[in-house]
């Protein structure tokens, strides 16, 4: 499977151990998270530019900020990034070999609205 394609635009770049990645949050929540069924979610890729890498998706414990339902919403920091990239990592994931979206879920404590 090859890789998802992360837009470049309104993606940030960041560094984590000398290695340069990209990581965007979806601007418009899914019908989902819109509702806060389900967290946010973000994507993170190597910025090489290597098309066959495997990108990484984040679970959140945080509500997309733009939800409908007026939760309350945390932004994601860079340190947040930083740490889930680490953490993938440190499970495997290898972010310029090809395969399929690698799936780290960091949702623990997430409340879903009723």
């Amino acid at each position: 499977m090859g890789k998802l394609a992360l837009n470049k635009k309104g993606s940030r770049r960041i560094t984590v151990d000398g290695v340069e990645y990209r990581w965007r949050i979806r601007r418009k929540p899914s019908y989902m998270q819109g509702l806060c069924w389900t967290p946010m979610t973000y994507a993170v890729e190597a910025a090489d530019g290597n098309e066959s890498g495997r990108t990484l998706i984040v679970t959140s414990s945080h509500a997309h900020p733009s939800n409908w339902a007026g939760a309350k919403a945390v932004p994601i920091r860079p340190a947040h990034v930083a740490s889930s990239i680490r953490e993938a990592r440190n499970r495997g994931w290898e972010p310029t070999r090809a395969g399929a979206p690698f799936q780290l879920d960091r949702s623990s404590g997430f409340i879903a609205q009723p």
